[in-house]
């Protein structure tokens, strides 16, 4: 089933679900064998060989995947980590990679720690600032890596502009679309190269899977060293975990509804409160980017963020006091999470101290307002 074809909503559900032909079984099989039986002749097997290799499951995720993003092929990885670090050891050495400064942590401390054993190097940019981003591109720039909306400050970068750059550099225009969804940003038909998903969030979407994907505009030679990489890595993701975010794929449209709902009560409710300096959500007309959010997104999403009045200590010590709204790591579930950003990404951070990210779940609006509200006014 091809975009265009059908609805999102009819393909996130329908795509890599073809009714099992041995069964007849509706939910689609999860396959759990690590190996398939071959010729003697291994090099004349005509179809799967060995999980880490590829496996029936995890292909029709793929095929999922391709699908909604209107891809023409998609691989998935153990972790969102697992892939977004394959596309960054899939540059050329020499590169030079331009990394949004409001990039997810864990990727710039990749950038910071392994880079140069990696022959890249790279410079931080504000993606948003279109004249920042040509002044910082240089002969050797082989990759430009937005984020957006970005973790945690919901910046919007706009794609089609910065891909347009790409494109007139030679360069790869890779975009992290977590926070989005493919429910709330089409990106490749913005013109993005490769859209980057840790399917651990919204995908998958009940905490109870790790898994990241990397969804490619062409099957090139970069989706094949890619592939190989995985392979020769072992970042493969196990069959039982594609299982569970092709599960979550089918729900994903109707949950991002009401995510989005939800966040935008809570965002604008945020903003009148006088224990909170400032919210950051694309959907409030307050939003720095919000016309450019309009008009690049289909729905704002459940991601906002927020600066709480007294610093560090008064944004920590509302979070203390939340008894609905549960404090860990992660995003993009049922339940509504928060974080403190600054003392999970640890020293050198350069989020707020005071700011608090928040995962808006799929409770009642009412309960989880009323939950902030006890927890700010103390």
């Amino acid at each position: 089933m091809k975009q265009g074809k059908a609805g999102i909503a009819t393909m996130a559900i329908h795509a890599g679900s073809a009714r099992d032909v041995e069964t007849g079984a509706i939910s689609p099989p999860v396959h759990l064998s690590t190996t398939f039986a071959h010729p003697a002749d291994a090099s004349q097997h005509q179809g799967y060989l060995y999980q880490r290799y590829r496996d029936p499951t995890g292909e029709r995720l793929e095929a999922a995947l391709s699908a909604v993003e209107g891809a023409a092929g998609a691989l998935h990885f153990a972790t969102g980590m697992a892939a977004g670090t394959a596309l960054m050891q899939a540059l050329p050495q020499g590169g030079h990679v331009l990394l949004a400064d409001d990039t997810y942590f864990a990727f710039r401390q990749v950038a910071a720690q392994e880079f140069a054993r990696w022959g890249l190097s790279y410079s931080l940019v504000d993606m948003t600032d279109l004249a920042a981003v040509t002044a910082a591109l240089t002969p050797n720039t082989c990759c430009l890596w937005l984020e957006t909306p970005s973790n945690p400050l919901l910046k919007i970068s706009d794609v089609s502009a910065l891909a347009q750059l790409a494109q007139e550099h030679q360069a790869l225009c890779v975009v992290d679309a977590t926070f989005a969804s493919p429910l709330c940003q089409q990106t490749l038909a913005l013109g993005a190269d490769v859209v980057l998903h840790s399917s651990t969030k919204y995908l998958g979407g009940h905490s109870d899977v790790m898994g990241g994907a990397l969804v490619f505009a062409q099957r090139s030679a970069l989706f094949e060293r890619c592939f190989e990489l995985r392979k020769l890595l072992g970042a493969s993701a196990a069959p039982f975990n594609s299982w569970l975010v092709l599960r979550g794929l089918k729900t994903l449209p109707c949950r991002m509804q009401w995510h989005t709902r939800n966040a935008m009560r809570i965002a604008a409710w945020l903003e009148a409160h006088a224990q909170v300096a400032a919210v950051f959500y694309p959907g409030l007309p307050s939003h720095p980017q919000h016309q450019l959010a309009c008009r690049q997104m289909t729905q704002f999403g459940g991601m906002l963020s927020f600066l709480v009045r007294g610093g560090r200590a008064a944004a920590l010590a509302a979070a203390e006091r939340l008894q609905l709204i549960q404090n860990a790591t992660s995003l993009g579930a049922v339940e509504s999470l928060i974080e403190h950003r600054e003392s999970v990404e640890g020293p050198g951070s350069p989020t707020p101290a005071n700011l608090l990210r928040l995962s808006v779940g799929l409770e009642d609006c009412e309960d989880l307002m009323a939950d902030l509200a006890q927890a700010l006014d103390g």
